[in-house]
């Protein structure tokens, strides 16, 4: 069995110092396996999105192991016009990552750029506009295509279709797994709802209080729920569909 791309066992996170520290994550364990998709589910404040965090180095006050076997690893936000540069082109946005870690070959980077664009399903011609010429769906397609331009095997994916519509949710969701086929990645995907989670995850973790209170694969979880605070969230789920 191949070695996980993400182990996290133990791992506890605080944010704040001295009398304003306060402890968020309390002891998650887990793994991600190479190719998975694992769904991190929980209600606002419940934890998922600080341990998305802590996977990409951004929250540095931690006890506990945490163990990313990846380079570069990368997130897609949920508003992807508040994650974009209003100011710059899409061009200019997929050629950032590559200018980053020092690609100084314009030719080469522009030709990444149409190749990832072509990829989330957009044509060529959209390295020229702004993220405000493009509608939501494109928008977020760019976000993608953005957090692939180096190359990761690892995308964290925070509520990346919370802010879209039926329509374009299971368009982005069928993108991304091909994406992750096509590609080989792996997904942390975060979200509050389960029935998103169930179309797109090969397992689930629930979270609340800054813990996971039931994890498994997401079969398992949506057909028979055992923590009251699983029921309570699939309930939730079910009652927008």
């Amino acid at each position: 069995m191949a070695e996980p791309i993400v182990r996290i066992q133990g791992l506890k996170s605080w944010y704040g110092k001295g009398r304003e520290r306060k402890q968020v994550l309390r002891g998650v364990t887990l793994d991600l396996a190479p190719g998975e998709v694992l769904g991190v589910v929980g209600e606002s404040g419940s934890g998922k999105s600080t341990l998305a965090k802590c996977v990409l180095g951004m929250v540095t006050d931690i006890e506990g192991t945490l163990h990313v076997d990846s380079q570069r690893p990368q997130m897609v936000f949920q508003d992807p016009y508040g994650s974009l540069n209003p100011a710059k082109t899409v061009g200019w946005i997929l050629e950032e990552p590559l200018r980053a870690i020092g690609v100084r070959d314009r030719a080469q980077r522009r030709r990444r750029a149409a190749e990832l664009l072509s990829m989330v399903g957009l044509e060529e011609e959209h390295l020229g506009r702004r993220p405000a010429q493009l509608s939501g769906g494109q928008r977020q397609r760019v976000a993608i295509a953005a957090a692939l331009m180096q190359g990761s095997k690892l995308i964290v994916l925070d509520e990346p279709v919370s802010a879209l519509d039926v329509t374009l949710q299971a368009q982005i969701l069928r993108l991304l797994a091909q994406l992750k086929e096509q590609l080989g990645l792996s997904y942390l995907f975060i979200s509050h709802d389960l029935t998103v989670v169930y179309q797109l995850c090969d397992r689930v973790a629930v979270m609340t209080g800054g813990e996971i209170v039931e994890q498994g694969d997401v079969d398992e979880i949506y057909d028979r729920p055992k923590h009251p605070y699983t029921k309570k969230l699939l309930e939730a789920s079910l009652a927008l569909d």
